[in-house]
């Protein structure tokens, strides 16, 4: 779980590359080797290798060795645990466009809706 600060950053500097976000998607449907999180993203080994190991760090991936082959698998609480933090926003921001929206509706002569 997502417990202090150090974390959480981990989390989103993890989830800030587009080629991390690309890996999770990957891994949300399954075990994946290096190799096969690599290929559609056109990106050698090494530099998988040090995706994930970002991801690693981010708690977001398990990986394990087995023979040759890195095995990955996506490690959810953490996504968890950013979208709690991310959740007091959204809660503001619908707020905001619900007061917006009835100022539209009293700016445009319609009664407020109920409810």
């Amino acid at each position: 779980m997502v417990s202090d600060a150090a974390e959480l950053d981990a989390v989103f500097h993890a989830l800030a590359h587009p080629a991390r976000r690309a890996m999770l998607r990957q891994l949300a449907e399954g075990e994946r080797n290096l190799t096969e999180l690599a290929a559609p993203l056109s990106m050698t080994f090494p530099a998988a290798s040090k995706h994930v190991r970002v991801l690693e760090a981010a708690s977001l991936v398990r990986r394990r060795v087995a023979g040759r082959q890195h095995l990955c698998s996506l490690h959810a609480p953490p996504l968890r645990e950013a979208s709690r933090w991310t959740a007091q926003f959204r809660r503001h921001w619908e707020a905001r466009f619900r007061a917006l929206d009835a100022l539209l509706d009293e700016l445009q002569g319609d009664p407020p809706p109920e409810g």
